[in-house]
């Protein structure tokens, strides 16, 4: 009875109230290399799509469609690093929010909102991308300055509407009380989703990602077909007007393999939290906490990445940077 006893007040709640999510802190070791870890991943957001931001906008000769919508995109991932990832870093070590309730929707607001507004930023740089690789001397005129921000204000407008409006009306927690198990405790910052929410959410990932795919997969067919007839017409001579068409369609290709890259990133970092979201709903909520926030940072961790990738296949933006960094 007596260790029973002890064993009720030993255990660590995040508030001192009834349905308390319960803390269970890590050791000081693993504790302070989660917040090395996680906090770089959160400086790796800010800083290096601010890198990003500032090449595009700075120099006049990167002031294209495509590095418009990828300035965008940039931002979207700035914003996860700045508002979402140093308050989830602080809830994952310590299985608490410490942030109050109402930062909790706001971030979860803040999430929900720059994760679609990448995803259809993606979308909308492959459609970008199919126009000047199929037909990349009249690109120029059909994907022009103004349809790329067009493209960028409807894609962070539905994004943001449509994440506060679920989370400021209630819809995410309509009919969640009926769920056996629910992540639903206080203290814990998750918000609420019913089945319903998260099957909708999934079709929101789904249709975007499935269309992405299938115009990239269309790209590197196009991208194939046009490298097997440069190579048949190597060994002959080319008119000017000949060799400059291959040299666009080159350089078009060459943007779209690395967007490729990226988009493949992405849907590594994805694919597995929409789909242990989608089985959870069914399955009232089984997954463990651990591995739930392991999918959770995956996705966070995605926003880290694609500075890297900008740096690792994108010329311009190295010599971007050396020129900022330089002064």
């Amino acid at each position: 009875m007596v260790n029973n006893f002890s064993q009720a007040e030993a255990v660590e709640l995040c508030e001192h109230v009834n349905g308390s999510c319960v803390k269970t802190p890590y050791s000081p070791g693993p504790r302070a290399i989660l917040y090395a870890f996680l906090g770089l991943g959160a400086v790796l957001a800010v800083f290096g799509n601010l890198l990003v931001i500032t090449a595009i906008l700075h120099f006049k000769q990167l002031h294209t469609p495509t590095n418009f919508l990828i300035a965008s995109l940039a931002c979207a991932d700035s914003l996860v690093g700045v508002t979402v990832m140093p308050f989830s870093t602080v809830r994952s070590v310590e299985s608490c929010w410490y942030f109050g309730e109402s930062y909790c929707k706001f971030h979860t607001c803040f999430d929900t909102s720059f994760c679609f507004a990448y995803l259809l930023h993606v979308c909308c740089i492959s459609i970008d991308r199919y126009i000047a690789v199929t037909d990349p001397l009249t690109y120029p005129t059909k994907f022009t300055v103004s349809v790329s921000g067009t493209c960028i204000v409807l894609s962070w407008f539905f994004s943001v509407t449509y994440s506060f409006s679920v989370f400021y009306t209630g819809a995410n927690e309509e009919g969640i009380e009926e769920l056996v198990v629910a992540p639903t405790c206080i203290g814990g910052g998750q918000a609420p989703l019913n089945q319903n929410r998260v099957l909708f959410c999934f079709l929101l990932f789904f249709i975007p990602t499935v269309a992405t795919v299938i115009i990239y997969g269309k790209i590197f067919l196009v991208a194939n077909h046009q490298a097997r007839k440069i190579e048949s017409t190597a060994s002959q001579a080319q008119s000017p007007s000949e060799s400059d068409e291959e040299s666009v369609a080159k350089r078009e290709r060459k943007a779209a393999e690395t967007l490729g890259i990226a988009m493949a990133a992405f849907l590594v970092s994805w694919l597995p939290y929409i789909i242990d979201a989608v089985i959870d709903a069914d399955r009232n909520f089984i997954t463990p906490p651990s591995v739930y926030e392991i999918l959770v940072w995956c996705v966070h961790y995605n926003s880290a990445m694609n500075p890297l990738i900008h740096a690792f296949f994108y010329p311009w933006f190295l010599k971007a940077i050396k020129l900022i960094v330089s002064g």
